[in-house]
């Protein structure tokens, strides 16, 4: 084994000098290593330094410097590890930055290379692009959209749908991969090979197939009857793959291995033919252990999944993101999401209406739904894909932990083992939240440890070792496809005989035998409790009016566990900064875990909020929100980033941008009196000089200011009613650059059927928010819920989304009181006020266009959802909606900052620039005065319309 000292590697320094001066990037900072200090599990340790291969040969290189140093090395993924595989101290090599090139498709095996950093979402979308739809790469975990090939290798991984199509094991053909000593090997069936012609590697294959094939015909008996048991038997190495009836296959022994015995760097994948439609049957059930029961009679109908859940998961969704979000679930307290694939929509439908005849006749069942619409499909399997981040914090705030959530006994034994397990939860005091693949017999839970203090760490290690002994006494695994990790590996010989844990060692040795590759992970073990992220650590206080000593965990930093849906790619809001450079610091969890890291360092003294580290790892957030609704457990890191800039700007000279952009609402009315003489000089190029030497990019068009006297008389074409049912609020960017649209908004809500009037004039006080200045913002605030809270409950309709998403949102968390509730309630964005209008049967008179492309603002999409702009798209009569899904790149201030301006256009290559190129004459609809913008500065002559001017009855159709 490798010896090394807690927190400093003996030649790490080294090291790291040798590796760069090959041109390998490694990053030995502060702010890097506090990153990756985590994965998605409850460890934390922090590493040396991290590496950033871009070739095969910056492997070789890393793995022989790592190995003649004894510096241990930990392979990374997207680092969503539940079982704690992707930690180590001393060197971790995440090959997701890089390494992600993807071959052709072999048509006559249907199968295909790629690099060990790919993310299984995009090559699933690049297979079915280029196979117009007809093949598709079947393993899909719940981390889809950021667990790599790679990790997904490592641990095993399978999804949803391994029902069908069983775990990555089995979609494996061959890997390259690279041994601690650097040789480069292929693997696959009937063994190794050198890749090259270098003779280190030839004599290394050599070596290994002897080595090998010696451990497997001395022990045939335990490896035929230890392994290979269950579908989910994924705990300890898969040395059953080596039998000769398995036809001596490595690759596949190295299934699971959790980067142990070699870095696997490619891999040649098998793609299966994607089903042509799908129907999903959604079961309710009494209980989770009643669910159960019926597993084996819906395995017998042939489905391509089986997936279960608790009611508790399904009311967390409901909390976080509303009843919509799960109406479609039939009654229960426990659900079975059962999908058949077919040809057609019918046949699969068939197939749901004959199970369902079935399991009448044993009656377990309370209630069910047949889902087939596509969107309806995918809004219900997100509830389960979403199940280990909702869960992880109880509706009382409680955060829930993994520890045991990877379990998996034989579909037949699940009820009998969940009736039991759910006694055990009962007996130690906790409270679970139970999901997972049951036509796989692999069971997920998140429970209520208590892992900060002693006693509760006691308590958590009888409980593992009961569980761990119940679920062997299934005939079960304790891992079912995240991995032993730093959380099993201590429990594997609880599972297996000492011969089988002998021979675990034996292949490790095999492999390295110097120990430096992911050390005490399944052969040698840390104890499980070791190393535990929450030890002395002070139970997370949530800070929401300002940021005090006491209370450090701003933004609700601390209930980042790891899940990592900030580094998706595809699908949601977040995190527009980490699509733009795939950089781990510029992800929500990178930020969160380096303010974790601030916390634990300095206890939450005011001094480390001005560490560089911390500024930087926020530096590229653009405040866009969605990270608040998109991440799972509700991480807000504008809020942290606000928070920050308040405290550490306190009492001092700020940025130029905050006090010309940040106070922009208070400089309007005079720019707005002088609107000819601003516009010209915002137009000189001296001036703009000046302003780049600010911090306001002179690459950035400026927006045009309307002069005051058109604001008033676009005002009073609105035809104001002093006894109105509904209100519109014309905030300070309405007025000031889009007037147009208060009339406009007035004629369509008229039409709806209300009688409208104005509010107040009155400052969300957003941008003082979005450059830190909280106090400034509160008095804003503050003002306008005076002004607004009138006694009555009219609706107030915000024509600026931003604005809208600020008082319903920041209102009642900076001001607080009942009359800041009672304000935010009423508040509704434009499109969520169209969308209720349509709701209760009105029709535009507008004559809608064939096809529209919508940019929803980030914000709106954070605090009211995206839903609401495209039905009212939809429901309008608009037959193609191109969605924009992600920021649009400006976010307020962020797009016009000097330094952030290369960002900003970076991030609008993700989405919205797409969006424009699908659909070049038809409509733009922004509604968000930066999404405006942005589309302005992609096209000039494209312009961009509010939904109000898009609805309004008055307009000229073009």
């Amino acid at each position: 084994m490798v010896l090394t000292a807690v927190g400093e590697l003996a030649g790490i320094a080294t090291l790291v000098s040798e590796l760069r001066a090959q041109g390998i990037d490694v990053d030995d900072s502060a702010r890097r290593r506090s990153e990756y200090s985590y994965d998605a599990s409850n460890y934390r340790v922090r590493p040396a330094a991290v590496a950033f291969p871009k070739t095969v040969d910056d492997v070789r290189a890393i793995l022989r410097g790592c190995n003649g140093s004894g510096v241990p090395v930990t392979t990374r993924g997207g680092g969503t590890s539940m079982a704690g595989n992707a930690v180590g101290e001393g060197l971790i090599v995440d090959l997701s930055r890089w390494m992600t090139a993807v071959g052709e498709i072999d048509p006559e095996s249907q199968t295909l290379w790629v690099e060990a950093g790919v993310v299984l979402g995009e090559l699933r979308s690049r297979v079915e692009k280029s196979t117009a739809g007809e093949f598709t790469f079947a393993p899909d975990p719940s981390s889809l959209t950021r667990a790599t090939i790679g990790g997904s290798i490592g641990n095993d991984a399978c999804g949803n749908h391994s029902v069908a199509y069983g775990r990555m094991t089995h979609h494996v053909v061959e890997v390259d991969l690279v041994t601690a000593d650097g040789a480069y090997l292929r693997a696959g069936r009937d063994g190794l090979r050198a890749v090259d012609d270098d003779p280190r590697s030839m004599a290394r294959a050599d070596e290994l197939n002897t080595e090998l094939t010696s451990l497997v015909q001395a022990h045939l008996a335990p490896l035929r009857t230890e392994l290979r048991t269950i579908p989910r038997q994924v705990s300890g190495y898969h040395l059953g793959e080596l039998l000769p009836e398995q036809g001596f296959d490595v690759a596949r022994a190295l299934a699971g291995s959790e980067g142990t015995c070699a870095i696997i760097v490619r891999a040649r994948v098998a793609l299966v033919p994607k089903p042509r439609t799908t129907a999903l049957l959604c079961l309710g059930y009494e209980s989770t252990v009643e669910s159960a029961r019926d597993v084996m009679t819906i395995l017998a109908a042939g489905p391509s999944a089986i997936e279960g859940l608790d009611l508790s998961i399904v009311e967390i969704m409901r909390h976080r993101r509303g009843a919509s979000s799960v109406d479609a679930l039939p009654r229960g307290n426990a659900y079975l999401m059962v999908e058949f694939s077919a040809d057609t929509i019918d046949a699969a439908r068939a197939e749901c209406e004959q199970l369902l005849e079935r399991l009448r006749h044993d009656g377990r069942a309370v209630d069910h739904s047949i889902v087939t619409e596509p969107t309806l499909r995918a809004k219900l399997w997100r509830v389960r894909e979403d199940g280990a981040g909702l869960s992880s914090r109880r509706l009382d705030g409680i955060q829930t932990w993994p520890g045991w959530e990877d379990s998996a006994v034989a579909p037949e034994r699940l009820a009998g083992y969940l009736e039991e397990l759910m006694a055990l939860v009962d007996r130690f005091g906790y409270s679970a939240f139970v999901y997972g693949h049951f036509g796989a017999g692999c069971v997920h839970m998140r429970l209520d440890f208590d892992l900060r203090s002693g006693p509760g760490r006691e308590v958590y290690e009888d409980f593992t070792r009961e569980a761990a002994a119940l679920v062997v006494a299934h005939g079960g695994s304790l891992s079912g496809e995240h991995g032993d990790g730093r959380a099993r590996s201590e429990l594997l010989d609880v599972m297996y005989s000492g011969e089988m844990i002998a021979l675990f060692r034996a292949f490790k040795h095999a492999w390295d035998p110097t120990g430096v590759l992911n050390p005490g992970i399944i052969v040698d073990p840390e104890p499980f409790t070791a190393s535990l992220a929450l030890e002395g650590l002070p139970a997370p206080v949530e800070s929401r009016t300002h940021l005090t000593l006491a209370d450090p965990f701003v933004g609700n930093l601390h209930a980042c566990i790891g899940v990592g849906r900030c580094r998706a790619t595809s699908g949601g809001f977040m995190c527009p900064s980490y699509r733009a450079t795939k950089d781990e610091k510029d992800s929500t969890r990178g930020r969160a875990r380096v303010l974790q890291e601030l916390v634990r360092s300095t206890g939450g003294s005011r001094e480390g909020w001005s560490n560089p580290e911390v500024r930087d790892a926020l530096d590229l957030c653009l405040s866009c929100k969605a990270c608040s609704s998109d991440c799972p457990t509700g991480v807000d890191i504008a809020e942290a980033k606000s928070e920050l800039l308040d405290d550490h700007y306190r009492g001092r000279l700020r940025p130029f941008t905050h006090y010309s952009i940040g106070w922009l609402p208070r400089w309007l009315p005079l720019l707005t009196k002088i609107a000819g003489p601003t516009n010209i000089a915002s137009r000189n190029r001296a001036l703009r000089r000046v302003g780049e030497w600010l911090g306001v990019s002179a690459r950035r068009t400026l927006p045009a200011f309307v002069a005051e006297r058109k604001i008033r008389r676009r005002i009073s074409e609105a035809g104001f009613s002093d006894e109105a049912d509904i209100l519109i609020f014309a905030d300070s960017f309405t007025r000031a650059f889009r007037p147009e649209v208060i009339p406009a908004a007035a004629r369509v809500l008229t039409e709806s059927g209300s009688t409208v009037g104005c509010t107040p004039d009155a400052c969300c006080g957003l941008t003082w928010i979005s450059t830190g200045q909280r106090e400034g913002a509160r008095r804003r605030l503050r003002r306008l819920i005076d002004r607004f809270d009138d006694g009555t409950d009219r609706a107030i309709v915000v024509l600026e989304p931003s604005c809208a998403a600020a008082i319903r949102d920041e209102g009642p968390k900076l001001v607080g009181g009942d009359a800041a509730q009672r304000v935010a309630k009423r508040v509704r964005s434009f499109a969520v006020a169209i969308d209720e209008a349509l709701a209760r049967g009105w029709k535009p008179s507008a004559t809608p266009p064939e096809q529209a492309i919508l940019q929803t603002h980030c914000h709106e999409h954070a605090v009211f959802g995206s839903e609401s702009q495209r039905r009212a798209l939809k429901g309008w009569g608009v037959a193609d909606v191109v969605e924009s899904s992600s920021c649009c790149g400006v976010a307020g201030n962020f797009g016009f900052e000097a330094e952030h301006f290369d960002v900003s256009m970076k991030v609008a290559e993700h989405s919205i620039r797409p969006a424009l190129e699908s659909g070049p004459g038809a409509p733009v609809l922004t509604d968000g005065f930066s999404c405006a913008m942005q589309v302005g500065q992609i096209d000039a002559s494209r312009g961009s319309s509010h939904l109000a001017t898009l609805l309004d009855p008055g307009r000229t159709p073009r």
